[in-house]
């Protein structure tokens, strides 16, 4: 397994065979989507632990429902808006040739998840089809992007004391290796918590002292006594994608996902919030002749889902809105520093 390093890249989600990844970013404010494509299809399970999530078909997923594949995955910013985003990568799989053979035609499965950015920049602006079919249409297999892109371009982290104290989140991505076998996860990060260091549990980036210039650290200050501030329900959410090349059945998929929420909570303090709809997806492509237990599969994606986090931030650029709203990144943190 590779090691982690807290300050660089430790591999990809498209480490995964037959997995592509693609992101739209919407120039026109920070939103945005990214696509998790799997072209032969993939066994799919999902886990669904914040209390406020917007999500469309995870009920297909469930271990005892018919359809065994699905076809992508969608992450999208703007809130239930975002969801429209899934319509558009239907649209382009269906010209691909990509789907659930029906008799008449293929009908592409793609489940959806969205987070909250409403709060940067003009919430007017966010992903429709046309994002989502863009997402697709660059899609490679190539490493994605990280950072202040697709479904991270709003994201926003350390809100518990409110947004004139948090900082950019934004998409990250990882993978870790054992024995011929390969997890990888994709994670928008758009956390009302801290993004932390899952060796020291020392904050990365999140909630900010007063005058802005350090970490307050929120699980500290919280349990110190500092009153939260009033969070409207749904305002924020970290979704993701974990992937593998084994061979898995739809209830270790399901468990997969169940496994990978244990890597946000290595990485996110506090985690699984009121206010939070955190909502992890497992793939399967099936493509490596091994399989390695479920306890080291389930590790490993724990694994990757707390690196991808980590980087999610890691990677992040500071951002200032036209309304005037300022989000450092942990680069200019740690700069200032």
């Amino acid at each position: 397994m590779q090691a982690l390093s807290p300050h660089g890249a430790s591999g990809a989600i498209t480490d995964v065979a037959g997995i592509m990844v693609g992101h739209h970013s919407d120039t026109r404010r920070p939103t945005g989507c990214s696509v998790v494509i799997a072209p032969g299809g993939a066994v799919a399970g999902v886990d669904v632990r914040g209390a406020a999530p917007g999500t469309r078909e995870t009920d297909l997923l469930a271990p005892g429902n018919l359809v065994q594949q699905v076809h992508a995955v969608m992450l999208a910013g703007g809130s239930a808006w975002g969801l429209d985003a899934a319509s558009g990568a239907v649209r382009w799989l269906e010209e691909q040739g990509i789907g659930l053979d029906v008799g008449v035609g293929r009908l592409p499965l793609v489940p959806a998840a969205v987070l909250f950015d409403l709060h940067v920049g003009d919430m007017r602006i966010r992903p429709d089809a046309a994002a989502g079919y863009a997402a697709c249409a660059a899609a490679s297999g190539r490493p994605p992007a990280e950072g202040n892109v697709g479904a991270g371009s709003g994201a926003v982290v350390g809100k518990t004391f409110g947004m004139q104290h948090a900082m950019k989140g934004g998409v990250g991505t990882a993978s870790v290796t054992v024995d011929g076998v390969t997890v990888g996860a994709l994670i928008a990060c758009n956390a009302v918590g801290d993004v932390v260091d899952p060796d020291t549990g020392l904050p990365l980036a999140g909630a900010r002292t007063a005058d802005g210039s350090a970490l307050r650290d929120a699980r500290r200050a919280l349990l110190r006594g500092e009153p939260p501030h009033q969070l409207l329900a749904g305002s924020n959410t970290t979704i993701g994608v974990i992937a593998t090349d084994a061979q898995l059945t739809k209830v270790q998929a399901q468990r997969l996902a169940v496994a990978g929420h244990d890597g946000l909570a290595r990485a996110i303090n506090p985690v699984h919030t009121m206010s939070d709809g955190d909502t992890l997806f497992a793939l399967a492509t099936g493509h490596a002749p091994r399989h390695p237990g479920m306890l080291v599969l389930a590790t490993m994606a724990a694994e990757a889902v707390a690196r991808a986090t980590v980087r999610a931030v890691l990677a992040a650029r500071t951002l200032a809105t036209p309304e005037g709203l300022v989000l450092p990144s942990h680069a200019e943190l740690a700069a200032r520093g």
